[in-house]
Formats: structure tokens, C-alpha cells, sequence
């Protein structure tokens, strides 16, 4: 079983984020949600292992001058147990690609991930 987080602070989108995963993985999921990098990070640190993390970036202004989104991918990568974990970052932030590049993860523009099954699968590796 696959466990999935799906980080955005627009209900909408981590309904539309769960309803991929769903798609591409079956029922055979795990998905946590979270509607903030604060509460997702506090997810991180209860949980096993995740699968895959799927995030927003503009979220809580907390962070500032990060993205919310950054900081938490940022925290992401602190835990050796994550190591494994695949993180994308969707968001329709004009430097999504560059951020993602910094950090070393994948990313699907929202533009894309309305109309784009195949960019999820880019992202997470699916065949």
C-alpha cells in the first residue's frame, strides 16, 4: 500500500491531487492531507514513511521569503526516512520549475495538472 500526503490550501486542490493518486495508484492508497507546511511538516514527523508527497507552494506566509511549499520540501529532505519519498510540487507559481530544479524534486505547473494525466505520471515515474 502506497502512502501519499497532499499538501495545498485550497480544498479543491488536494480533493483534485487525492482523486489522481486514486486514479493512477487504485484503491490501494494511503492519502493524508494537510492544508498547510505547518501541519504537513507535523505529519512528517508522526509518520512512517511516506510514498509520495504532493505539495503547493504558496501556502501560509510564515516562511517568508521561501514559499511555504519550499521550506516544508526543504524539511523534507532533513529526514533520512524520506529519502525515498517522491515529492512534487504543484502550484501555479510563475518560478515553480526553478524552485523544484533547486530542490531537486519534480514539479507540474497547475496550468498543466488541470489537463495533463500524463504530467503525473512524468512526475511520480508511472508507467
Amino acid at each position: 500500500m502506497k502512502k501519499i500526503l497532499v499538501v495545498d490550501d485550497v480544498k479543491g486542490w488536494r480533493d483534485y491531487n487525492s482523486n489522481i493518486m486514486y486514479e493512477l495508484f487504485g484503491s490501494d492508497i494511503e492519502i493524508k492531507t494537510a492544508e498547510c507546511a505547518s501541519e504537513a511538516y507535523n505529519i512528517l514527523l508522526q509518520e512512517e514513511p511516506l510514498d509520495i508527497i504532493i505539495t503547493d507552494l504558496q501556502m501560509e506566509n510564515n516562511y517568508e521569503p521561501k514559499f511555504a511549499g519550499e521550506w516544508l520540501v526543504e524539511q523534507i529532505k532533513t529526514f533520512s526516512r524520506y529519502i525515498n519519498t517522491k515529492v512534487v510540487i504543484v502550484s501555479a507559481s510563475y518560478n515553480v520549475r526553478h524552485i523544484a530544479d533547486a530542490l531537486g524534486v519534480e514539479c507540474i505547473p497547475k496550468s498543466t495538472a488541470l489537463k495533463c494525466l500524463s504530467a503525473y505520471k512524468e512526475a511520480l515515474g508511472v508507467v
